[in-house]
């Protein structure tokens, strides 16, 4: 092991996982290791480009896929510049620029394999209730994090978040009251409304939630007149100061009804903040790879899923 991890407390604070879960992780995570490498002999063979077999050559810092595993969670949890990861990990920064990249999509192969990853997207009112497996309720909320600010005027528009007056990025999430993440919605930039992100990836033509029990807070005002379904739970809005209303206030039955409705919807902030227990989506996002920003919430939450299945 390239790090020296003496406790279960330190597996934590480094990879976000248990020792037993790590380990885990580890047996599905070499499999996909073994059989990309497999994969790309067998192509660079194909075009005579291929001299050594499978594992000839120099051997890289990297020996073993539990290092490699380590490696690429230990970047997830911790958020280092490069330069840090590499001193870490004995290797110059561009190398763990490198290796962060060749081996982040095995660990999104991993989380696939074993069924962790939420679903990205739903084409069919079906795909949705199949995947809930029996379950009758679902809670709905987004989650944004900090973007880094772009030097192109229309660019950092898009990303300016008038809410958090910083630029943003947002995804949607439905999870279960067992706070397992089910759907998890593309990246969009900070300025879109979260309702306009729901009925962007669910369009309301569609009967998504007919017979579900659906949880959510006031930031989706109108969805139980624009979706089907009459099991819409949301909570009622304290009335706006006015002349005819100078001390606006809910009653003990409304305040009621708010607290049945965040007892529940608590569940899927403790999802949220599951995933963002990785401070890849606490910090600045700095990272300019293509697509990187969607993939990386996408193997929080994998992870997220995972550490609450195993």
């Amino acid at each position: 092991m390239v790090l020296k991890i003496r406790d279960d407390r330190q597996w934590r604070a480094l990879t976000g996982l248990s020792q037993a879960q790590f380990e885990q992780l580890l047996l599905t995570f070499t499999v996909v290791w073994q059989a990309d490498r497999q994969a790309a002999y067998e192509r660079d063979a194909a075009a005579n480009k291929r001299r050594r077999r499978v594992g000839g050559g120099a051997k890289g810092k990297l020996r073993t896929c539990a290092d490699k595993l380590l490696f690429v969670l230990y970047y997830y949890k911790t958020y280092p510049t490069f330069d840090v990861l590499g001193t870490q990990f004995d290797m110059a920064p561009s190398k763990a620029h490198t290796n962060l990249y060749k081996l982040s999509p095995l660990l999104y192969q991993t989380l696939v394999r074993l069924e962790m990853l939420p679903h990205r997207e739903f084409k069919t009112p079906e795909e949705l209730k199949a995947a809930l497996q029996g379950v009758d309720q679902v809670i709905i909320d987004a989650t944004e994090r900090a973007y880094r600010r772009s030097q192109d005027d229309a660019t950092q528009r898009e990303h300016y978040s008038g809410k958090r007056k910083r630029h943003t990025v947002k995804n949607t999430v439905l999870s279960t009251v067992d706070k397992f993440i089910i759907f998890l919605g593309r990246t969009f930039t900070g300025h879109n409304h979260d309702y306009s992100m729901l009925k962007a990836e669910l369009p309301p033509e569609l009967d998504w939630f007919g017979e579900l029990k659906v949880w959510v807070d006031l930031g989706y005002l109108g969805i139980g007149t624009d979706y089907a379904g009459d099991q819409f739970a949301i909570p009622i809005r304290k009335p706006r100061k006015s002349k005819n209303n100078p001390d606006p206030h809910l009653t003990d039955a409304q305040k009621a009804v708010n607290k049945a409705v965040s007892q529940i919807r608590i569940f899927v902030e403790h999802a949220i903040g599951g995933i963002k227990r990785y401070n890849i989506l606490v910090h600045r996002f700095r990272n300019h790879k293509e697509n990187f920003e969607d993939d990386v919430i996408g193997i929080a939450a994998g992870l997220w899923n995972f550490s609450l299945s195993y």
